[in-house]
């Protein structure tokens, strides 16, 4: 993947930087893995605005992704790197050697058409991107990405673009993984994982440049509390430009936000975290 920049002809433009979709070698997504995505605007089921700044964007669909890869021993043939509108990486297309089935996968870095990835459970299964594997089963080192929580449930962590956890320990029945965020948590030995880094790595230098592009992804502008009367929100009032005065960041119903730490003290989850992100 490449950045493409432009000349500054427009202000829309001038600094503007997005992907180049060089590394994509499918354009049209596979019709059977498609189902359709009903916008909610941010409303509930009351009808009531749940999720502000949301509304509009290009329709998408989704693609039905396999994040369990349970099909065991069975090689693909990858057919081809796709985009898709609903997450940052790219996802890959595959084709089951014994039935010509067909399923998406995420796309790790070096993943390209023709190659053969399999899920295994056994010890002669190769180390290379794309295979899935129990974590008991991968070298201590090595980069994986989609990794699973539980046993069976697919993979939850580390499924963003460019992003992967690396095993650092085995210990017992549990592997210590170093998180995309730098947490050290441990994992159940047997939940599965697949080799590799995700692609896109530049996903996060990439510029949005002009206020539209976000209204095609259905995220609408949002105004600052310090520039609403104070009826609207508590950081709002005063005479000429004003700071937000409240000694702790809020939202307009008063709950603090910017920073502000949600985690539920004590949760069930703390015992397996041996290093927090955070010092």
């Amino acid at each position: 993947m490449g950045i493409k920049r432009f000349k500054p002809t427009t202000p829309g433009v001038r600094h503007a930087a997005i992907c180049d979709f060089s590394e994509l070698t499918k354009h049209k997504p596979e019709k059977s893995l498609l189902e359709p995505i009903k916008k909610s605007g941010g409303r509930n089921v009351y009808g009531r605005v749940t999720s502000r700044h949301r509304g509009g964007g290009h329709k998408q669909m989704y693609r039905i992704v396999d994040f369990k890869r349970i099909r065991l021993d069975d090689p693909a043939t990858v057919l081809g790197i796709e985009y898709d509108p609903n997450r940052t990486c790219r996802i890959a297309l595959i084709e089951y050697k014994s039935d010509k089935l067909k399923s998406y996968i995420l796309a790790p870095l070096e993943l390209k058409d023709g190659d053969v990835v399999v899920s295994s459970n056994s010890d002669s299964a190769d180390i290379k991107a794309g295979n899935a594997l129990p974590l008991g089963k991968i070298p201590l080192g090595t980069a994986v990405h989609n990794i699973e929580l539980k046993v069976g449930k697919g993979g939850k962590f580390a499924r963003s673009a460019g992003t992967s956890a690396q095993l650092v320990a085995k210990e017992g029945d549990y592997a210590v993984l170093r998180m995309p965020s730098s947490e050290m948590r441990q994992v159940a030995i047997n939940c599965r994982a697949t080799i590799g880094q995700l692609g896109v790595v530049e996903h996060e230098t990439q510029s949005i440049g002009k206020a539209g592009r976000n209204r095609w992804k259905g995220m609408r502008g949002q105004s600052r509390g310090v520039v609403m009367n104070p009826v609207d929100h508590p950081h709002g009032g005063g005479e000429g430009k004003t700071p937000q005065g409240n000694p702790h960041p809020v939202t307009p119903w008063g709950k603090p936000t910017k920073g502000y730490k949600t985690r539920t003290p004590g949760k069930y989850s703390d015992k397996y975290i041996l290093k927090r992100r955070t010092k």
